[in-house]
């Protein structure tokens, strides 16, 4: 007589993928390995399809952005489209440009993120034969943009897996150059600085969770970087301010309360060159695995930069020669490596100097 078992199926649980809002280390030093500058190379385009060209400069690229439909992503895109690169953007919220297709993508799961940096470029019907063209370069900006957005855990946990996901298969697909959008508040914010001006080689040890997370993606970075001989550039970015901030409430506070801008750094990036700095970082290979400030030249306020950093931290040393109003978290490792070049200084649209009314619609927060 035949036995029957019954069928017992087992309910295993699917980790938490919850929607990942798309905006913009065992914690010691991360050290950043120096190598000469390679020069530009040609890129030269194999796995072509019909439908789609190469790009007529052989110097352009097609780059992914992620988080393009953000605060900052908006400017880094539409400074690559004028540098004549094609933009795929992946994002949770939709982006309206006509030279620019975005898939919406979880960044926090893993089978989305292969899919999306191996799939198509933009609608065909039908879509042609053949591979579809893999990215250049991917410019990962996307992540919740400051603290207190969602509780604490979810910050860590949707920045630090986004961030995981999009450098392991960029890395596993062959593409050879990942930017890190991180934030110049991995430096400790309220911390004592050891010394000025503050540069890539100062040991890191933030205490909030959006810090925390930035320097994790930082060392996955480092690591992957290392594993797959590929360029993975950091940008430690700065409090991101857009062209009409210069006369609101932040800027305001800048010039007229510097005591308030330590976790700062007195300093800034101006989204234009936020963008400018990803177009050089996508177009200097060879580096490999590098952590930049992401910073504009000047600092923010009016106090010459010495004589201010003296007055306020008379214990603290001063390493190097300053220039009038450099900015104390200096971004002089970008210019040499990179060759970037300021386009918007802040007193170049800065109008409140007497401390007249304030345009109050740009608030504080984090990049």
């Amino acid at each position: 007589m035949m036995t029957i078992y019954p069928v017992i199926r087992l309910a295993i649980p699917k980790p938490h993928l919850g929607p990942f809002h798309l905006h913009l280390h065992h914690f010691a030093k991360i050290p950043t390995r120096h190598s000469p500058i390679a020069r530009p190379q040609t890129r030269t385009y194999t796995n072509l399809h019909p439908g789609v060209p190469p790009p007529t400069d052989p110097n352009m690229s097609r780059i992914v952005v992620t988080g393009g439909s953000g605060k900052s992503g908006q400017y880094v895109i539409n400074e690559l489209l004028a540098a004549g690169h094609q933009i795929l953007n992946l994002d949770l919220m939709p982006m309206t440009h006509p030279d620019v297709h975005t898939l919406k993508t979880d960044l926090a799961d893993s089978g989305q993120v292969f899919n999306a940096l191996s799939g198509q470029w933009t609608l065909h019907e039908p879509f042609p034969e053949g591979l579809p063209p893999r990215p250049d370069a991917v410019v990962h900006l996307a992540g919740y943009a400051r603290n207190m957005l969602v509780p604490d855990n979810e910050t860590f946990r949707a920045n630090t897996q986004g961030t995981y996901n999009i450098v392991e298969a960029a890395c596993k697909l062959g593409i050879r150059k990942i930017i890190i959008a991180s934030s110049v508040t991995v430096y400790g914010g309220d911390a004592n600085y050891p010394y000025f001006p503050i540069d890539e080689e100062q040991d890191v040890n933030p205490t909030d969770t959006y810090a925390l997370a930035k320097l994790c993606n930082e060392r996955v970075a480092r690591g992957f970087a290392a594993r797959f001989g590929v360029d993975i550039y950091i940008l430690r970015i700065g409090r991101v301010i857009e062209p009409e901030e210069y006369n609101g409430e932040i800027f305001y506070s800048y010039v007229h309360e510097p005591e308030q801008w330590k976790v700062h750094g007195w300093s800034y990036i101006d989204a234009r060159d936020l963008g400018g700095m990803c177009e050089a970082a996508v177009r200097t290979d060879g580096l490999g695995f590098q952590v930049f400030n992401a910073t504009n030249d000047t600092m923010t306020n009016v106090r010459k930069t010495e004589e201010f950093l003296k007055e306020r931290f008379p214990g603290t040393p001063i390493r190097r020669g300053l220039e009038e109003f450099e900015a104390p978290l200096s971004n002089a490792k970008i210019k040499r490596l990179l060759g970037f070049r300021e386009k918007h200084p802040w007193k170049k649209y800065f109008t409140l100097w007497e401390g007249g009314d304030r345009d109050r619609e740009g608030e504080n927060g984090s990049n």
